[in-house]
């Protein structure tokens, strides 16, 4: 049968536990497969006889089996198994002294025992890669990986006549790894693709079922080289023409392989126009799918990474090129009568502030025209965004139209009613201001949806449930969406489409698509902005009115007791001054599986274990038993009991890949993130807080609950509020003056920003505790140290986008689906962005409807029906 990239892998491969395991990594079709970039490549290991490296080095030999052993481990379960083999003959060749090896393996499996003897037994010939060791002043491999050859000799020069399997992905039908000494050295030697994996499957498996599917396209092929000089590799070509690279460190033994390769793949076209790929110095997409999943070199590697982020560069800028154009196509209410905006401006106690005047005239320019306003609004917590906001609806509502201001969150919503509400009372003209959430009673919610219905001038104050189909605002005007951050982009496309098309998405004749303001306090970095908001005009609110302090931000090391008792004496005395303090938790509870909301937290661990003490106020957490985390990224994939892997393994042999949702990569795992409910036991017995009414908000809670709770916060009744992340937004307690953020260290340094935003609204003396548990010299601590020393947002969000995929090739855990940009990163390839900028404008002023590239207008859709949708809202 043809293979496409749309075909089921279940119907190329066989083994329906493989099957299983990959689409539990989001990997259904070849397409997912061949999306599911390696983070990182490991580095060429040198063929080299053991004599002629030091302790520490790596190196893969050929060697012979001399003898093997089972161990019983004694008192302590399990067994240890180990073989001792000569490289007499490589080490001939390479004119150095022979070496005996042992190679040592434990496990507390006999089964898996038994089988390391059958592949090793006496006689066997091998090629060994690992890493030298010395134990007994005896040269050592812990764990090392073995490759059985089929070969009769071991020399240095196969037999010519023999020629490696076709079948080296398929390691079912192979008795033994490789059928020459060449074909197992140019495995082992050759840079590895290292794959995010899981429990189920190794990285090593899901690199096989990629290569066999490679085959399946023709994007592989296996073609035979000649015999070469040493140290010579074999030549290959690509269908760009350029040589998919040379094996790294591999000199030393003749070798006659056949090496695979990239061709012409006719399921595989290119997506990016053949002048882009000439003038860009890139591979075809087939080859630079053959340079990332099967690198000859660390720099072939490289090349391939470099074409596919291109793609998605160029891709992604076409999208939202086109989302602009067509947005322009579109028919809007026009809002020429500015005068109550005026009459509002004046009524206001305080003077707007040059860039809020510069902001309200230009939504004022752009929403007199026949085609919608699509408008970012960045500002920091604080700058008067709600204002501006304010100016606009009002623009709306003296034109004839309808207003509609939608807010993430029911508390954010009726603050926002409250506050407009009390606005526009003051104006000479009367404003109807309507609220409608999804929590309303039944006769509210009718009241409020007939009032809507009506279609009468004015401003109406909701949650997302007015995005859905059946309400109707049949005169909406304007669309106001608060803190961007907290919707996606489907729900844009839900306010572009509100009075164009039905609940069927069929057009509506004679309908008008709304303005549309988008605001956000979360600063989005210019490339972000570029990538993901292409469509809109972007406009900043830099300053902040008079009134407004600096946040004085601490960061406290958790196991610093001193320094945390001198903090809770201090939160002690500003609660007896009549202010709040929040007390911010990522986790709802205990034995929670998930920070609350799934907002902002990096890699979240298990139940929490804190201990408050009786004097000084001591909160310290328990260890967590390193020997249970998984150890991400550590180098080549291992077997379950250690082994290096080759082709073949039994049935009863279980085989887990690295994973990097507990741990930073470096093997130990991440503390117990800390929990509403037992941070508020903990501390309510603290003799700091004796007296001291808390309460607790998380997103769990219903809208009654939340509103109470605020209420009392306000009032003072309970002036600590335990709480998850659900105050990041639309939380205004002018007498809030101390926040204190556990788990700091784990959380987005945009998203710390926000919540630091909670405090000091009231012109009184503010501060932020930042507790973290990272370690001296970590990443860690050194985002910690970013928002400690900057109340710039901007600066903030291009270090937060930075530091959070350091040191990965590819940057943040992908899930292997279509959610989100792969390979390109925002910051970091912000000169990629706007060269492919420019060369998409340029690209569409002359083919807008891309009819002659059909496969860049393809692509071009997959991006927005799924990449897109993913936004910055996670």
């Amino acid at each position: 049968m043809d293979v496409t990239p749309l075909t089921p892998i279940s119907h190329l491969i066989a083994n329906k536990r493989k099957v299983s395991a990959l689409k539990s990594l989001g990997i259904e079709t070849v397409e997912e497969a061949l999306a599911y970039y390696p983070f990182r490549v490991t580095d060429p290991v040198p063929a080299r006889a053991v004599g002629e490296v030091q302790v520490g080095q790596a190196l893969a030999f050929p060697a012979v089996v001399r003898g093997f052993q089972i161990i019983p481990m004694g008192g302590r379960r399990g067994y240890r198994f180990e073989a001792m083999v000569d490289d007499s003959v490589f080490a001939a060749s390479r004119h150095v002294p022979a070496s005996l090896v042992r190679l040592t393996f434990f496990s507390h499996k006999k089964p898996y025992m038994d089988w390391l003897g059958m592949r090793m037994h006496s006689g066997a010939q091998v090629v060994v890669a690992g890493t030298l060791g010395e134990y007994n002043n005896q040269p050592q491999f812990m764990h090392p990986e073995v490759l059985t050859v089929a070969l009769a000799g071991i020399g240095g020069v196969a037999d010519a006549t023999d020629r490696p399997s076709a079948a080296l992905a398929s390691p079912g039908s192979l008795k033994f790894d490789a059928s020459n000494q060449s074909e197992a050295l140019l495995h082992v030697c050759r840079p590895r693709p290292i794959y995010h994996a899981n429990s189920r499957i190794s990285s090593e498996h899901i690199h096989e079922v990629i290569l066999v599917l490679l085959k399946a396209l023709g994007v592989l092929v296996e073609s035979d080289h000649e015999t070469e000089e040493q140290g010579a590799m074999p030549n290959s070509s690509s269908a760009s023409g350029k040589a998919l690279g040379r094996l790294s460190g591999t000199d030393g033994f003749q070798e006659d392989v056949s090496s695979i390769h990239a061709v012409s793949a006719p399921f595989v076209p290119d997506v990016l126009p053949q002048k882009v790929i000439d003038e860009c110095g890139l591979l075809h997409r087939a080859a630079a799918f053959a340079a990332v999943h099967d690198p000859h070199s660390v720099e072939q590697f490289a090349e391939g990474l470099k074409t596919l982020r291109y793609e998605e560069a160029f891709v992604s800028q076409i999208a939202v090129l086109q989302a602009r154009q067509q947005s322009r196509t579109a028919h809007a209410f026009p809002c020429t009568q500015t005068g109550l905006r005026e009459e509002f401006i004046d009524s206001l106690p305080f003077d707007l502030t040059s860039g809020q005047r510069q902001v309200i005239d230009e939504m004022g320019m752009d929403m007199q025209r026949l085609f919608p306003m699509q408008r970012l609004l960045e500002g920091e917590v604080g700058s008067g965004k709600t204002v501006v906001a304010l100016a606009a609806m009002l623009q709306a509502v003296a034109s004839g139209g309808q207003a509609l201001l939608v807010a993430p969150t029911l508390v954010l919503a009726e603050q926002h009613e409250r506050t407009i509400g009390s606005m526009v009372s003051k104006l000479a003209t009367p404003v109807d201001v309507t609220l409608f959430t999804g929590g309303m009673k039944l006769s509210q919610r009718r009241q409020a949806l007939a009032r809507m219905a009506n279609g009468s001038p004015g401003i109406i104050v909701a949650t997302h449930a007015a995005l859905s189909r059946h309400v109707q605002i049949p005169n909406l005007a304007l669309t106001v969406i608060d803190e961007q951050h907290r919707f996606g982009v489907e729900q844009r496309e839900v306010v572009k489409d509100l009075n164009t098309k039905d609940a069927d998405g069929k057009p509506i004749p004679g309908g008008k698509a709304p303005h549309m303001l988008v605001m956000t306090a979360t600063p989005i970095p210019r490339s972000a902005a570029m990538t993901w908001f292409g469509d809109l005009d972007v406009s900043e609110l830099t300053q902040l009115p008079g009134g407004r302090r600096p946040v004085k931000t601490v960061v406290v090391p958790e196991a610093d007791n001193v320094t945390m008792s001198r903090m809770f004496t201090h939160l002690r005395r500003r609660i007896d001054a009549g202010e709040r303090v929040y007390i911010v938790c990522p986790r709802i509870e205990e034995d929670s599986d998930e920070a609350d909301d799934g907002v902002g937290v990096i890699g979240a661990g298990g139940a929490s274990s804190v201990a408050g003490a009786a004097n000084g106020g001591v909160v310290g957490v328990s260890k967590v038993d390193a020997a249970s985390a998984n150890t991400a990224g550590a180098g080549a994939q291992r077997h379950k009991e250690g082994t290096g892997q080759g082709f073949t393994e039994p049935d009863f042999v279980e085989f887990e890949g690295t994973s990097d949702s507990e741990g930073d990569g470096t093997g130990e795992p991440k503390a117990p993130l800390h929990s509403v409910g037992q941070m508020k036991a903990r501390l309510s017995v603290l003799p700091q807080f004796q007296g001291v009414e808390f309460a607790t908000l998380t997103g769990r809670d219903d809208d009654e609950t939340k509103l109470r709770v605020m209420a009392d916060f306000k009032s003072g009744r309970t002036p600590v509020l335990v709480s998850t992340t659900v105050i990041e937004v639309g939380v205004d307690v002018p007498q809030a003056s101390c926040i204190v953020i556990f788990d700091a260290d784990r959380f987005g340094l945009s998203q710390l920003h926000q919540l630091r935003g909670r405090v000091g609204r009231g012109g009184t003396d503010a501060w932020a505790f930042l507790i973290s548990r990272a370690e001296p010299g970590s990443i860690a601590q050194e985002r910690l140290e970013v928002i400690r020393t900057s109340s710039d947002g901007a600066r903030i969000a291009e270090a937060d986008l930075e530091l959070r995929g350091a040191g990965d090739v590819v940057g943040d855990r992908q899930s292997g689906g279509k959610s989100g940009l792969k390979l390109l990163r925002v910051v970091k390839d912000k000169a990629i962005i706007v060269d492919a900028r420019k060369r998409a404008e340029r690209l569409l002023e002359g083919d807008p409807d891309l009819k002659g590239a059909p496969d860049l207008a393809g692509a071009v859709l997959d991006f927005t029906r799924g990449t897109e949708k993913q936004i910055l809202s996670s």
